[in-house]
Protein backbone atom coordinates (compact mmCIF):
# COMPACT_ATOMS: atom_id res chain seq x y z
CA UNK A 1 0.00 0.00 0.00
CA UNK A 2 1.45 3.15 -0.77
CA UNK A 3 2.31 6.27 1.96
CA UNK A 4 -0.74 8.46 0.09
CA UNK A 5 -3.46 5.14 0.76
CA UNK A 6 -2.24 4.39 3.74
CA UNK A 7 -2.33 8.46 5.62
CA UNK A 8 -5.60 8.42 4.12
CA UNK A 9 -6.74 4.87 5.91
CA UNK A 10 -5.16 6.39 9.53
CA UNK A 11 -7.07 9.39 8.62
CA UNK A 12 -10.40 7.81 8.34
CA UNK A 13 -9.84 5.37 11.56
CA UNK A 14 -8.64 8.95 13.66
CA UNK A 15 -11.78 10.89 12.70
CA UNK A 16 -14.58 8.85 12.35
CA UNK A 17 -13.55 6.03 14.42
CA UNK A 18 -16.04 3.35 15.60
CA UNK A 19 -18.62 4.61 12.77
CA UNK A 20 -16.73 2.76 10.05
CA UNK A 21 -18.05 -0.87 9.62
CA UNK A 22 -15.19 -1.93 7.09
CA UNK A 23 -12.25 -0.01 5.59
CA UNK A 24 -10.70 -1.78 2.54
CA UNK A 25 -7.99 -1.05 -0.14
CA UNK A 26 -8.10 -2.91 -3.21
CA UNK A 27 -6.72 -1.67 -6.96
CA UNK A 28 -5.18 1.29 -5.32
CA UNK A 29 -8.36 2.98 -4.20
CA UNK A 30 -10.03 3.31 -0.74
CA UNK A 31 -13.42 2.06 0.13
CA UNK A 32 -15.19 2.71 3.86
CA UNK A 33 -18.85 1.00 4.75
CA UNK A 34 -20.96 2.52 7.43
CA UNK A 35 -24.50 2.08 8.53
CA UNK A 36 -27.16 3.88 8.07
CA UNK A 37 -27.61 5.70 11.28
CA UNK A 38 -23.84 6.92 11.27
CA UNK A 39 -23.91 7.57 7.21
CA UNK A 40 -24.97 11.44 7.58
CA UNK A 41 -22.80 11.98 10.17
CA UNK A 42 -19.41 10.33 8.51
CA UNK A 43 -20.35 12.20 5.34
CA UNK A 44 -20.71 15.69 6.81
CA UNK A 45 -17.26 14.56 8.67
CA UNK A 46 -16.04 13.50 5.18
CA UNK A 47 -16.35 16.83 3.73
CA UNK A 48 -15.64 19.19 6.54
CA UNK A 49 -12.64 17.63 8.47
CA UNK A 50 -9.76 19.84 7.11
CA UNK A 51 -7.65 16.66 6.63
CA UNK A 52 -9.94 14.35 4.54
CA UNK A 53 -11.81 17.57 2.96
CA UNK A 54 -13.68 15.87 0.51
CA UNK A 55 -15.45 18.61 -1.06
CA UNK A 56 -16.74 17.27 -4.17
CA UNK A 57 -19.14 14.47 -4.69
CA UNK A 58 -18.26 13.05 -8.06
CA UNK A 59 -21.13 10.05 -8.63
CA UNK A 60 -23.65 8.28 -6.36
CA UNK A 61 -25.41 4.98 -7.54
CA UNK A 62 -27.61 2.24 -6.51
CA UNK A 63 -25.99 -1.27 -6.14
CA UNK A 64 -28.13 -4.27 -6.31
CA UNK A 65 -26.29 -7.28 -4.32
CA UNK A 66 -29.13 -10.12 -4.26
CA UNK A 67 -26.39 -11.70 -6.62
CA UNK A 68 -22.22 -10.53 -6.60
CA UNK A 69 -20.34 -12.54 -9.26
CA UNK A 70 -21.71 -15.82 -9.93
CA UNK A 71 -22.67 -16.40 -6.03
CA UNK A 72 -26.17 -15.33 -4.66
CA UNK A 73 -25.16 -12.61 -2.51
CA UNK A 74 -25.63 -12.46 1.73
CA UNK A 75 -26.68 -9.69 3.69
CA UNK A 76 -28.59 -6.81 2.80
CA UNK A 77 -29.34 -6.68 -0.84
CA UNK A 78 -29.42 -2.61 -1.70
CA UNK A 79 -26.75 -0.20 -1.00
CA UNK A 80 -25.77 3.42 -1.72
CA UNK A 81 -22.15 4.12 -3.01
CA UNK A 82 -20.57 7.71 -3.32
CA UNK A 83 -18.05 8.59 -5.29
CA UNK A 84 -15.79 11.31 -3.21
CA UNK A 85 -12.72 13.42 -4.50
CA UNK A 86 -10.69 16.33 -2.54
CA UNK A 87 -9.68 18.76 -4.55
CA UNK A 88 -7.22 19.71 -1.49
CA UNK A 89 -5.13 16.62 -1.57
CA UNK A 90 -6.23 14.66 -4.92
CA UNK A 91 -7.31 11.40 -3.04
CA UNK A 92 -10.50 9.84 -3.79
CA UNK A 93 -13.00 7.82 -1.54
CA UNK A 94 -15.79 5.53 -2.40
CA UNK A 95 -18.20 5.09 0.76
CA UNK A 96 -20.71 2.25 0.47
CA UNK A 97 -24.07 2.57 2.55
CA UNK A 98 -26.19 -0.51 2.86
CA UNK A 99 -30.13 -0.10 3.30
CA UNK A 100 -31.50 -1.63 6.15
CA UNK A 101 -34.37 -3.24 4.55
CA UNK A 102 -34.71 -5.43 1.06
CA UNK A 103 -38.75 -4.59 0.60
CA UNK A 104 -38.31 -0.68 1.61
CA UNK A 105 -34.49 0.34 0.81
CA UNK A 106 -33.83 3.62 2.08
CA UNK A 107 -30.64 5.25 3.18
CA UNK A 108 -30.52 9.80 3.65
CA UNK A 109 -29.93 11.82 1.43
CA UNK A 110 -26.87 13.58 1.15
CA UNK A 111 -28.42 16.93 -1.24
CA UNK A 112 -27.86 18.96 1.95
CA UNK A 113 -24.07 18.02 2.54
CA UNK A 114 -23.26 17.63 -1.68
CA UNK A 115 -25.88 19.64 -4.08
CA UNK A 116 -24.70 17.82 -6.81
CA UNK A 117 -26.07 14.29 -5.29
CA UNK A 118 -29.44 15.80 -6.29
CA UNK A 119 -29.96 13.92 -9.68
CA UNK A 120 -27.51 11.56 -9.02
CA UNK A 121 -30.03 10.23 -5.90
CA UNK A 122 -33.05 10.51 -8.12
CA UNK A 123 -31.29 7.96 -10.54
CA UNK A 124 -30.66 5.64 -8.08
CA UNK A 125 -33.98 6.01 -6.37
CA UNK A 126 -35.81 5.43 -10.34
CA UNK A 127 -33.39 2.44 -11.36
CA UNK A 128 -33.32 0.39 -8.07
CA UNK A 129 -36.17 1.87 -5.74
CA UNK A 130 -33.87 2.94 -3.09
CA UNK A 131 -35.36 5.95 -1.44
CA UNK A 132 -33.50 8.98 0.18
CA UNK A 133 -35.17 10.59 3.39
CA UNK A 134 -34.70 14.53 3.21
CA UNK A 135 -34.33 14.63 -0.82
CA UNK A 136 -36.38 17.57 -1.29
CA UNK A 137 -37.86 16.27 -5.53
CA UNK A 138 -37.40 12.80 -5.03
CA UNK A 139 -39.19 11.47 -8.50
CA UNK A 140 -37.95 9.29 -11.31
CA UNK A 141 -35.74 10.62 -13.63
CA UNK A 142 -35.23 8.54 -16.79
CA UNK A 143 -37.89 5.98 -17.05
CA UNK A 144 -41.64 7.02 -18.62
CA UNK A 145 -44.18 8.49 -16.11
CA UNK A 146 -46.55 5.82 -14.56
CA UNK A 147 -43.79 3.49 -15.03
CA UNK A 148 -43.99 0.27 -13.08
CA UNK A 149 -40.58 -1.37 -11.29
CA UNK A 150 -37.22 -0.33 -11.09
CA UNK A 151 -35.17 -1.57 -14.06
CA UNK A 152 -31.65 -2.20 -12.77
CA UNK A 153 -32.97 -4.81 -10.11
CA UNK A 154 -31.81 -7.94 -10.73
CA UNK A 155 -35.15 -9.43 -11.24
CA UNK A 156 -36.68 -7.08 -13.27
CA UNK A 157 -37.39 -8.91 -17.02
CA UNK A 158 -35.03 -7.77 -19.65
CA UNK A 159 -37.74 -7.13 -21.78
CA UNK A 160 -39.83 -4.90 -18.78
CA UNK A 161 -43.56 -5.51 -18.63
CA UNK A 162 -45.10 -3.53 -21.06
CA UNK A 163 -44.28 -1.88 -24.50
CA UNK A 164 -45.60 0.94 -26.38
CA UNK A 165 -46.14 1.61 -30.01
CA UNK A 166 -48.46 4.12 -32.32
CA UNK A 167 -51.92 2.96 -32.69
CA UNK A 168 -52.78 4.10 -36.60
CA UNK A 169 -56.81 3.47 -35.51
CA UNK A 170 -56.66 5.61 -32.13
CA UNK A 171 -54.16 8.06 -33.72
CA UNK A 172 -52.18 7.71 -30.04
CA UNK A 173 -49.12 6.27 -28.61
CA UNK A 174 -51.06 3.08 -26.15
CA UNK A 175 -49.42 0.78 -24.03
CA UNK A 176 -49.74 -2.88 -23.93
CA UNK A 177 -48.10 -6.35 -22.67
CA UNK A 178 -44.54 -7.00 -23.97
CA UNK A 179 -45.32 -9.07 -27.34
CA UNK A 180 -41.48 -10.14 -27.10
CA UNK A 181 -41.01 -13.79 -26.59
CA UNK A 182 -38.66 -15.31 -24.30
CA UNK A 183 -35.50 -16.55 -25.52
CA UNK A 184 -32.62 -18.56 -24.32
CA UNK A 185 -29.42 -17.19 -24.13
CA UNK A 186 -26.24 -19.55 -25.92
CA UNK A 187 -23.58 -18.95 -23.40
CA UNK A 188 -20.42 -17.28 -25.49
CA UNK A 189 -17.72 -20.15 -26.31
CA UNK A 190 -14.40 -19.35 -25.17
CA UNK A 191 -11.70 -20.63 -26.76
CA UNK A 192 -8.01 -21.57 -25.59
CA UNK A 193 -5.31 -18.82 -26.09
CA UNK A 194 -3.76 -20.06 -28.81
CA UNK A 195 -6.94 -20.95 -30.98
CA UNK A 196 -6.26 -19.82 -34.86
CA UNK A 197 -2.48 -19.31 -33.99
CA UNK A 198 -0.73 -19.22 -37.09
CA UNK A 199 2.57 -19.88 -35.13
CA UNK A 200 1.21 -22.78 -33.18
CA UNK A 201 0.10 -24.88 -36.61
Amino acid sequence: MSATLEALCQNLQEHLGDRLKSIKVALGEVTIEVAVPDYLHVMQTLRDQPELAFDELVDLCGVDYSTYGHEPGEGPRFAAVTHLLSVATNRRLRVRCFASADDFPAVPSVTAIWNSADWFEREAFDLYGIVFPGHEDLRRILTDYGFIGHPFRKDFPISGHVEMRYDPEQQRVIYQPVTIEPREITPRIVREATYGDADNA
